[in-house]
């Protein structure tokens, strides 16, 4: 009886399996679209860097007043992108703790499914051991010499 309820079981398991693998699969590809733009991130973070050091290169030399309206205007840009893609990261984290929060509650129910079916599998077991045991506790019994 028991070990029955374990089968009907398994209908059940494998649909939380399949649940529990794209939680999985999509919690990685939101954590591929955070990495890439923390990515992104880095690589503005050096341009605007990399930028800075060009001013104060130009600025020993000497620069126009164009020169510098440029740079101001081309720095501020490069601020707002920065700025544009830190808000992408929330976003993008955001999103990421959310696959998170929803492959972990799917993993917790694939294995307390898992643990419900290893109980019933126990209990199975057990029920066939002692059935086995009267079996034999029987044969014994008709077995022995009559005195």
């Amino acid at each position: 009886m028991t070990l029955s309820r374990a089968k009907r079981l398994q209908p059940v398991i494998d649909m939380a399996e399949k649940a529990e693998r794209e939680a999985a699969r999509q919690l990685g590809q939101c954590q591929g679209l955070l990495a890439q733009a923390e990515a992104k991130l880095g690589e503005l973070e050096r341009y605007r860097a990399d930028y800075q050091q060009q001013w104060v290169s130009e600025g020993q030399r000497g620069v126009s007043g164009q020169w510098l309206m440029n740079y101001q205007r081309f720095l501020s840009q490069l601020e707002g992108a920065i700025g544009q893609q830190l808000r992408s990261i929330a976003w993008h984290r955001a999103n990421a703790d959310k696959a998170r929060a929803q492959w972990q509650q799917r993993y917790a129910r694939l294995e307390g499914l898992r643990k419900l079916v290893q109980r019933y599998q126990e209990e199975a077991r057990i029920a066939a051991d002692k059935h086995e045991q009267r079996l034999l506790d029987e044969l014994a019994q008709r077995l022995r010499p009559v005195e």
